[in-house]
């Protein structure tokens, strides 16, 4: 555990630092990093000891009442923020929030704008989500030399934006082994293999509540089941209870409150009156 000022100044313990993710080029060793998207999920994920989670911007404050020491990135391509102006104040709002890093996949001017300002910034490289159209669909990206070539120069351009990490998602294992040996940026791995600095799946993923899995992801709980029992019991405690008012059955006597015998007549006799 690291002490540090956050962004307005206070005391904070975080489980790393932007130095710390820096320092894993080139060590033995790797961070884990999981979405969380509310004080539950935050929580856990500190419990758990993994190291980072990233967020919606909008999700920050919630993420921090969970963990006050899990290093916390948050996604500002979303949530109507269009323009420089307006990416730069969400980044501001969200590092105010308790973020500790932001992640774009806007483009370069984006980054440059934060980097210059001194905010630690992530890019996204490899497939993107939002683009898949772009892409034909779901699919890994650099699995051609010609795509290879060009995913790596996007990788230098980032790194010369400004950038401390790069996202990479559903790069070829192998492409994104000898990209990471020559990026200075940390590396985040989703679905590109085991040669980065941090490993990232989605808690949704590895908790087994999303309806697919996929294939770059692994299973190792089945929340989705105990959703469902508590759904079910839901239903199945509501249903008895309309069922038992229907028959007269709810509320019994040791569920009402009762009155002295006295004090009822008094009161009828104050009705009488």
């Amino acid at each position: 555990m690291t002490r540090i000022l956050d962004y307005n100044g206070r005391d904070a313990n975080r489980t790393v630092t932007v130095a710390s993710i820096a320092a894993l080029k080139g060590a033995d060793r790797q961070f884990t990093q999981v979405t969380a998207g509310s004080a539950e999920e935050a929580a856990a994920a500190e419990a758990a000891g993994i190291e980072m989670a990233v967020c919606m911007a909008s999700s920050v404050p919630d993420v921090r009442r969970g963990s006050s020491r899990l290093f916390v990135t948050a996604a500002i391509d979303f949530g109507g923020a269009v323009t420089l102006d307006e990416l730069l104040g969400t980044a501001f709002q969200a590092l105010s929030d308790g973020a500790d890093a932001v992640i774009t996949a806007r483009r370069l001017d984006t980054v440059r704008l934060l980097a210059d300002e001194g905010v630690p910034v992530m890019g996204h490289l490899g497939f993107v989500p939002k683009r898949s159209t772009q892409f034909g669909g779901v699919r890994a990206v650099g699995r051609t030399a010609a795509e290879a070539a060009e995913l790596w120069r996007q990788f230098q351009q980032l790194q010369d934006a400004g950038a401390f990490a790069v996202e990479c998602e559903l790069i070829p294992a192998k492409v994104m082994a000898e990209i990471d040996r020559r990026t200075s940026m940390a590396t985040i791995s989703l679905g590109s293999g085991p040669d980065a600095n941090v490993m990232f799946l989605f808690s949704s993923d590895i908790c087994g509540e999303s309806p697919r899995t996929p294939r770059h992801a692994r299973v190792y709980g089945n929340v989705a089941a105990l959703q469902q029992q508590i759904a079910d019991e839901r239903v199945r405690a509501l249903s008895a209870f309309r069922a038992d008012v229907l028959s007269g059955s709810f509320p019994s006597e040791a569920e009402v409150s009762q009155i002295d015998e006295a004090e009822l007549r008094g009161f009828l006799d104050t009705l009488g009156a």
